[in-house]
């Protein structure tokens, strides 16, 4: 959806987040203890000054006490269809449940991805993933099979598989990490693969997409493509989407979520580095209010 103004944005913004609220208040234990059954919010920064942040630290001991999949579930556990986990890399994993509605919001916030990357319908995607149970892999592929696009998967091949995949298929665009896009690039130079179909390289799950010298190498391993940046988290969805006028510069998909750059003394100004903390306003069945997610970003104009 395109806004007009930042008043729109937050009017809309304000609107699923009462609607949210609606939904997962008193149902959803984790939340109704966190803020009270009866919470409700007059406008954003009113959210901003009640609401309790969340911590994945407090997510983690959730599920640890009350196994496998914790208490922030707004629903029966029968309207669940759809199982992740995040890695695991700085504790212990998260596992994370999705009902088909909420499964749906994940799938419009990939479509945002792919319509500011320019993907077309007639692009030919490539996934150079394993499809293990992180989100990511699987939210994208679902999104680019309802865009209509010819979907690829290259879990289970080696990286010479999924190259030829890539140009047998003539694979337009590809989704992998920035550290992989190196990798598959390399490999082709190795095996002397020229005339690469691959216009698009969408990565994700590393930071070198926005390191200039990173895109650099990718696009000069990949002639004639260019690298288009993204990141999301399994537990939160996809969050952002590269600026199509300024690679570098991550714009947050507004419509689904309510960010805040939070500094020590509160909300950072424009240029100032702060927490990245966001509320998913589509997830009713497994919420995240006012989520720290660690990251440190800079906030734009």
């Amino acid at each position: 959806m395109k806004f007009d103004s930042r008043a729109q944005i937050e009017a809309a913004q304000l609107t699923k987040l009462r609607g949210l609220l609606t939904k997962i208040l008193p149902p959803n234990s984790f939340y109704s203890q966190k803020l009270g059954a009866d919470f409700c919010v007059e406008s954003l920064e009113d959210f901003s000054a009640r609401a309790p942040f969340t911590f994945k630290a407090e997510l983690v001991a959730d599920q640890q006490k009350k196994p496998p999949y914790g208490s922030n579930l707004t629903f029966d556990l029968a309207n669940y269809t759809r199982f992740n986990q995040t890695s695991g890399t700085s504790g212990a994993p998260l596992r994370w449940l999705d009902t088909n509605e909420s499964w749906s919001a994940l799938l419009d916030c990939w479509n945002e991805v792919f319509s500011a990357a320019k993907v077309q319908p007639q692009d030919h995607i490539f996934f150079a993933f394993s499809f293990g149970p992180f989100l990511g892999f699987w939210t994208a592929f679902e999104s680019a099979t309802r865009r209509g696009n010819l979907c690829i998967p290259g879990g289970g091949l080696s990286t010479e598989g999924r190259l030829r995949a890539i140009w047998d298929n003539n694979a337009s665009v590809v989704c992998c990490t920035p550290t992989y896009a190196i990798r598959l690039g390399e490999t082709a130079q190795i095996n002397g693969l020229e005339n690469s179909p691959v216009k698009t390289i969408i990565v994700a799950g590393e930071p070198g997409g926005s390191i200039a010298a990173v895109r650099s190498r990718i696009e000069s391993l990949w002639p004639g493509a260019r690298v288009f940046d993204h990141h999301g988290m399994t537990e939160i969805g996809p969050v952002t989407y590269q600026c199509p006028v300024r690679p570098g510069v991550l714009h947050v998909i507004e419509e689904w979520y309510f960010p805040e750059i939070i500094g020590p003394q509160g909300a950072v100004a424009a240029g100032e580095i702060g927490e990245l903390v966001l509320t998913n306003l589509g997830r009713p069945g497994s919420p995240l209010l006012r989520y720290k997610t660690g990251d440190l970003v800079r906030r734009g104009a």
